[in-house]
């Protein structure tokens, strides 16, 4: 039978505290990769931490120093021009990494080789970052420097972003060397892949469509022994013109051979597609 127990939604003050507490703990994530690892060995891996990592290098500035007198006024700036209100974790996020960048300046490099500090830099940042961006927050920066161009520019959003960053490398290429933009460019490559896992996660579900003649018992079938949703849609054969109906429906891995196995049981000629599904968002799955 299909489960009846709907999960309750988190009170309002519960998921507020729990976003806010998902930004500060992704700002200290960031914080950490930069201090152990991508400051200690030159790596400017784009973004404000990169200018502070070229500008420390030039000319001994705190990083934590330079990032708020970059942060600050670009949030503000931003504000004003785009006339968006960017919201309070966005600034919480612009504060508090250089804040636990000042107060984790002190700990020891955590390696002194430039390939590994890229990649596990890379990934501590990317980590942060995507845990900011699930509390619904962003540590500004770049983005919003970007938002601001791209608002005058008729450019993609992301193409602002990649020029900024590109800026940045070349920069770092210029004033160390070409070898270490180029472990800067892991770094970003690292960063912005593990960015993608920390929002949506390594647990891909399974999207399958199910074109039969059997529509009606399949869909009972997945209904009570697997007990996940089902949608019908109606499809006519494109060589043959035959009306036929669809079944689409989305498992887990762990659930993916039993319903492949339920299916062929009813019907083997059943032809069958499977998509890879990053995310799922409702009942059943993730609860957005």
């Amino acid at each position: 039978m299909i489960a009846k127990y709907r999960r309750q939604p988190l009170p309002k003050n519960w998921l507020t505290c729990i976003e806010y507490g998902l930004v500060l703990l992704g700002s200290f994530f960031v914080a950490v990769g930069f201090n152990l690892f991508l400051l200690p060995n030159d790596i400017a891996s784009g973004g404000v931490a990169g200018i502070s990592t070229i500008l420390y290098a030039l000319f001994n500035f705190e990083p934590s120093i330079v990032q708020w007198a970059i942060n600050i006024p670009l949030f503000i700036i931003g504000t004003w021009i785009l006339g968006k209100n960017f919201g309070l974790k966005t600034l919480v996020g612009t504060v508090m990494v250089p804040l636990f960048v000042s107060l984790t300046s002190q700990w020891p490099p955590a390696s002194s080789d430039p390939l590994i500090a890229a990649i596990f830099g890379g990934m501590a940042c990317g980590l942060g970052i995507g845990i900011v961006f699930r509390g619904k927050g962003s540590t500004g920066g770049i983005d919003l420097a970007a938002q601001i161009l791209h608002k005058f520019i008729p450019l993609p959003f992301g193409l602002c972003v990649a020029l900024f960053d590109g800026i940045i490398v070349l920069t770092a290429m210029y004033v160390f060397s070409v070898e270490q933009g180029l472990y800067a460019l892991i770094g970003l490559f690292v960063t912005s892949r593990t960015i993608d896992l920390a929002q949506v996660g390594l647990n891909t579900s399974k999207s399958i469509i199910v074109v039969t003649d059997h529509v009606e018992e399949i869909r009972i079938a997945l209904l009570n022994e697997i007990d996940r949703g089902v949608t019908v849609w109606r499809a006519e054969g494109g060589y043959t013109k035959t009306k036929k109906d669809m079944i689409m429906c989305v498992v887990n891995q762990n659930e993916f051979s039993r319903t492949t196995q339920v299916i062929k049981q009813i019907d083997s000629k059943a032809f069958i597609v499977v998509m890879n599904a990053s995310e799922v968002i409702g009942e059943g799955f993730t609860v957005n």
